[in-house]
């Protein structure tokens, strides 16, 4: 098997802001596996938050080239646990792998992943399209200018509830509101009676990650179900999330890929809890693999292609929220 590494500086259509932190562009790294005449895409991008560059994800693979190259013909789980030890510092890395090994073990199948998984896609939910932080004016002109049925709003500001009530006079869409760790316990519970009368479904991750008591009482008294994300990071924070949280969001860059996610979500379901998978603004290579577990998801954000610039790849299409899937196998990704 060859390992190809490529890096990626993905220009965003706009300057793209959350709570803490604003961007323009979103470095990306892209991992072929190439085998048997086959290739594999993978892909994790860059995160402050969470101090991950590119350069260090490279680093981490080429330390172990040689071991990932060595590797033939195993399951995706059992390569995931190979390579966990060696990457277990470094997960963004360890899903660009295994997203990579996914594809191209499927390929090799003659499958598509979720026909691989014996999935069925007449379910799928529609994904939503993020708005992020700007003035009310330039917020909805991001709605005029790509109409959609469902919007995730990320907040944190001070005027919170005027934003969203100023952006409900121009669209009738569900709202899903992301605070990114931005708001208290009282404001939390306050701001979801206000949020619910304005047609919001749920609020995804208001408080710092680790303030589990904080949780707890917000869990008790919001109108509105209150779903993991800073929270919920890898396999062993979903049970965490149980009787804290009414739902997790698993980010596959976060958690390692889609062999660790796909655990996290069966463990989710057994636990009563909805389920969702986030992006991190990757292009359709990773936005193609989050895909394929649709069918397992109540809720999906998988926007991150629809916000650049310009893609990289070809794969699966979104339009008006809904997922369609590329004719080829694997996660049908295609570089430009």
């Amino acid at each position: 098997m060859k390992l190809i590494l490529r890096e990626y500086n993905l220009k965003l259509k706009h300057t793209f802001t959350i709570s803490r932190e604003s961007t323009d562009f979103q470095p990306s790294l892209i991992v072929e596996l190439q085998s048997d005449g086959f290739s594999g895409f993978g892909e994790a991008t860059s995160n402050p938050y969470y101090h991950i560059t590119v350069p260090m994800m490279i680093q981490d693979l080429e330390k172990i080239r040689t071991i990932i190259e060595s590797t033939e013909n195993e399951t995706p789980e059992v390569f995931w646990a190979k390579m966990h030890p060696y990457l277990k510092d470094d997960m963004f890395a360890l899903c660009a792998l295994d997203l990579a090994y996914n594809d191209l073990y499927a390929r090799k199948k003659g499958k598509k992943l979720y026909e691989l998984w014996n999935y069925t896609t007449e379910r799928n939910p529609m994904t939503d399209y993020t708005i992020g932080i700007a003035s009310i004016k330039k917020m909805v002109s991001k709605m005029q200018e790509l109409p959609w049925p469902i919007y995730k709003i990320k907040l944190g500001t001070k005027e919170d509830i005027e934003i969203v009530k100023e952006l409900r006079k121009h669209t009738d869409a569900i709202f899903r509101i992301d605070a990114n760790c931005g708001w208290g316990v009282e404001e939390t519970i306050n701001n979801a009676v206000e949020l619910k009368k304005l047609g919001v479904e749920f609020l995804e991750q208001p408080m710092k990650a680790d303030n589990w008591e904080a949780h707890k009482e917000v869990f008790k008294h919001s109108v509105l179900p209150i779903i993991a994300d800073e929270s919920c990071i890898i396999e062993e924070d979903v049970a965490k999330c149980f009787n804290h949280f009414h739902g997790v969001n698993v980010k596959l860059v976060k958690c390692g890929g889609l062999t660790p996610g796909k655990r996290m979500i069966e463990e989710a379901k057994k636990l009563g809890l909805k389920t969702m998978v986030g992006c991190m603004t990757e292009s359709t290579v990773g936005i193609s693999a989050i895909a394929h577990l649709l069918p397992q998801l109540d809720y999906v954000d998988m926007d991150g292609a629809l916000l650049l610039a310009e893609d990289i790849a070809t794969g699966v299409t979104i339009k008006d929220g809904i997922v369609s899937y590329s004719d080829l196998n694997g996660t049908g990704v295609t570089l430009l």
